[in-house]
């Protein structure tokens, strides 16, 4: 079970993580400042588990890796949108933060709420509300990329003839 911290539509990568801090990319640290300007509150009070809940066009503008790894470094498991960036949505995917588009669940899910998530089934049910939404699920090679912690890290575990067969 996870608490859902809900943003807006448009929340780009600055608002995520502010430039000023992406002299590093230690995910903890970064995690302990994500969302720093738009919800001071987000840092202090996530917890291992809670999934970030948010609009339309999430995580537009730079192509900065650092606004997934703040999200992960802050704990969260996950990030359900109604839509994602281009860039965010393969930043996602490239550092292993799992995500999930759907704009019903957006739209259903309130701040707060406590939120459990199938990524494999792409199952998102809203506990509180006892409503249930089904996302695009993730597939399979997503999900072991995320397992891994990233695309990097996925690539050093197996080799390329294993990954062709």
């Amino acid at each position: 079970m996870a608490r859902a911290w809900k943003f807006e539509d448009n929340l780009n990568t600055d608002e995520i993580i502010p430039a000023r801090f992406n002299i590093t990319i230690d995910e903890k640290e970064l995690g302990g400042k994500a969302f720093c300007e738009v919800r001071p509150d987000y840092a202090a009070g996530v917890q291992p588990g809670d999934v970030v809940v948010a609009g339309w066009n999430f995580g537009c503008a730079s192509s900065r890796e650092h606004a997934p790894l703040a999200i992960r470094g802050s704990g969260a498991i996950c990030v359900i949108a109604a839509s994602f960036a281009r860039i965010f949505f393969r930043n996602a995917i490239n550092i292993g933060l799992p995500i999930l588009e759907s704009p019903e669940a957006s739209a259903g899910i309130a701040e707060g709420d406590e939120v459990s998530v199938d990524l494999g089934a792409g199952i998102i049910t809203n506990l509180t509300r006892g409503t249930q939404y089904q996302a695009r699920p993730l597939p399979d090679f997503v999900l072991r990329i995320a397992a891994a912690g990233g695309l990097v890290k996925f690539l050093r575990e197996h080799d390329m003839e294993e990954l062709t067969a």
